[in-house]
């Protein structure tokens, strides 16, 4: 695989996010996936933010495992850790959800739809997640319509040299590793972490139908990232990951020949690099970003999926300015440019294709009191393909006392073809852009500084669907979807906490031809709850439990989790995790496993 300059690398629009702050301060949390910070109490949207801390005390390995419990996220993984993974949020499948890490955009460019795989992603490195559900595509452009996920990876908390160390085995001859190092050392502050994933894996088809060979998976991953600041209040930065994987497949389709070396090599780089700086009453953010990833998918049948080569870059630049027009007023306004190109080789033949797409956006923050926020976003993106499209955003916050908070939000957003769509062996160049309306009504109820209830009501439409019937074509039709999402949080004694979601989404879709992307496979019912305490000072429990019914396809199921942890002292935590504790057995994806009931142990220091 041949990377590219840091010098090349493309845009994004948003600063580094700011460290977690405690999970029980709620007004105090910075939400930074926008056009500029502000706090969960001050913003329109709807949004759930995850802290390391939390990630720590669950203990999951894969990212996907702790987002499932997220209110209005629904995972379909293709087997265990390694295979395809996607999500769906409020039922819009994984082609809708923009997937940001560190600022750059890892959405696979080479692929049929432009979507991230979260099957490979560990919380080895993950500091924070932050979850935008509902139409984004006035901040982000294309494929925000169902929301947007914003992932940071560590960065320095604490003045000095810190170090942290994480050793994990257990079942499945499954080995982790993880050595990071973080540095605040007055203007200059870094960040590496440098992580290994290894083991023999489950089945991903699913072994209760008779499918006994194991796939493996092993991986290397290393973040970073660097940050100066200046003397005139700026602050200039780079941050990266290179990652390389391989994960092993079961066949499928009626090629199968009952051999297992089914696997997909697959090698990703991303780089980031940015200039804050303050230029008289405007302050400005100047970035680059660059993402190339390489799947290399092999197989001895030679036929559907197999021999293929799948190379995805994105590439651009972008600005973004802010200017205060009085104290109550914030204007923020920019423009940024993105070039995509793919290409594919093997079995299916040779093929490719490029985009070029140029966005100009403006947003206007208003906040007249001190209890009352109101953003109104619009943007204006020109595509090489299709020509230009206007999306819109309005968001507003009232607090109209100390413990209540009533948000609102409407939303016009859209989803440009894929290269593939467009110029791949079954794409049709004169494709248009899907286009998405979508609406969202929330309460929230403090009951104090540790504990809080909320409810949002939600509904989204799309028109002008991309379908697959061989090949892509553009088919009437809207796609409806409405439902409810509850959360809540609270101590329920001195040294214990309950935090819950439910979700309740329906839908419906006009008459597709074979596409999936707007599948009704989701669960109308979707209820999480997490338990995580105290026993003594050093000895501490973490119990999660999610029940999924209503399925069209698939059955009921509910699955629990639990991890033990103990300080040792010197700062040194041991844990015991064991998952899937009731030994479930259930399916993600219809044909595809899940594990078995598995059982992990590991270390955990920071000194």
């Amino acid at each position: 695989m041949k990377y590219l300059s840091a010098a090349l690398a493309p845009a994004l629009l948003f600063p580094a996010v700011a460290p977690a702050q405690s999970v029980f301060e709620l007004d105090e949390i910075v939400f930074s996936a926008g056009l500029g910070e502000t706090t969960l109490e001050e913003t329109g949207a709807t949004v759930s933010v995850v802290t390391r801390e939390e990630l720590e005390a669950t203990g999951e390995t894969r990212v996907i495992d702790y987002l499932a419990r997220l209110p209005g996220v629904d995972v379909r993984a293709r087997g265990p850790i390694g295979s395809l993974t996607s999500i769906t949020i409020r039922g819009a499948g994984q082609n809708y959800v923009r997937v940001l890490v560190d600022g750059i955009d890892v959405s696979d460019v080479s692929g049929p739809q432009v979507a991230y795989d979260f099957g490979s992603l560990t919380t080895s490195d993950v500091s924070r997640i932050e979850l935008l559900r509902g139409g984004q595509s006035a901040i982000y452009g294309s494929e925000a319509i169902g929301g947007v996920i914003n992932i940071t990876t560590r960065r320095a908390e604490e003045e000095g040299v810190t170090q942290f160390v994480t050793l994990e085995g257990g079942s499945f001859g499954t080995f982790r590793g993880s050595y990071g190092v973080t540095g605040d050392l007055g203007a200059l502050d870094y960040a590496f972490t440098l992580s290994r994933t290894q083991t023999d894996g489950s089945s991903a088809a699913d072994e209760n139908a008779g499918n006994t060979e194991a796939d493996g998976y092993e991986s290397n991953r290393l973040s970073f990232a660097v940050g100066y600041d200046l003397a005139n209040g700026g602050r200039i930065g780079f941050n990266g990951f290179v990652e390389e994987s391989e994960a092993e497949f079961d066949e499928s389709f009626p090629i199968a020949d009952g051999t297992p070396d089914e696997i997909t090599y697959n090698e990703a780089l991303g780089l980031r690099v940015y200039a804050e700086i303050p230029t008289g009453p405007i302050d400005s953010t100047f970035a680059a970003t660059y993402y190339q990833i390489e799947r290399d998918v092999r197989g001895s049948s030679g036929g559907f999926g197999a021999n293929n080569v799948y190379i995805g870059e994105r590439v651009g630049i972008s600005y973004l300015g802010a200017v205060d027009l009085n104290a109550a007023t914030t204007l923020r306004f920019g423009l940024d440019a993105e070039r995509e190109t793919f290409d594919q080789s093997g079995d299916f033949g040779p093929g490719g294709g490029e985009s070029e797409t140029v966005g100009i956006f403006g947003e206007l923050a208003w906040s007249p009191t001190d209890r009352f926020d109101l953003s109104a976003t619009l943007r204006h993106d020109d595509h090489s393909q299709f020509g230009g499209l206007t999306s819109g955003r309005l968001a507003a916050s009232w607090r109209p006392a100390d413990d209540w908070i009533i948000r609102a939000s409407a939303a016009q957003s859209f989803r440009a073809p894929s290269l593939y769509e467009l110029y791949g062996p079954f794409g049709l160049p004169t494709l248009e852009p899907e286009e998405s309306r979508s609406v969202d009504l929330g309460i929230e109820r403090r009951l104090g500084p540790d504990a809080f209830v909320r409810a949002t009501l939600f509904y989204n439409e799309t028109e002008n669907l991309i379908d697959f019937p061989f090949p892509y074509a553009q088919v009437p039709g809207t796609v409806r979807r409405r439902g409810v999402e509850l959360e809540f949080g609270a101590p329920i004694a001195a040294e214990w906490r309950l935090d819950g979601s439910y979700t309740y989404t329906e839908g419906e879709n006009p008459p597709l031809t074979g596409g999936n992307a707007w599948n009704l496979e989701f669960p109308e019912h979707d209820l999480s709850l997490t338990l995580t305490g105290d026993f003594t000072e050093r000895f501490s429990a973490a119990l999660a439990v999610q029940s999924v019914w209503d399925r069209p396809t698939l059955g009921d199921y509910t699955v629990a989790n639990a991890t033990f942890t103990y300080d040792l002292g010197r700062n040194i935590d041991a844990y015991l995790r064991v998952e899937n504790l009731l030994d479930e057995q259930y399916q993600l994806l219809s044909g595809y496993g899940t594990s078995d009931r598995a059982v992990y142990v590991g270390l955990r220091s920071q000194f």
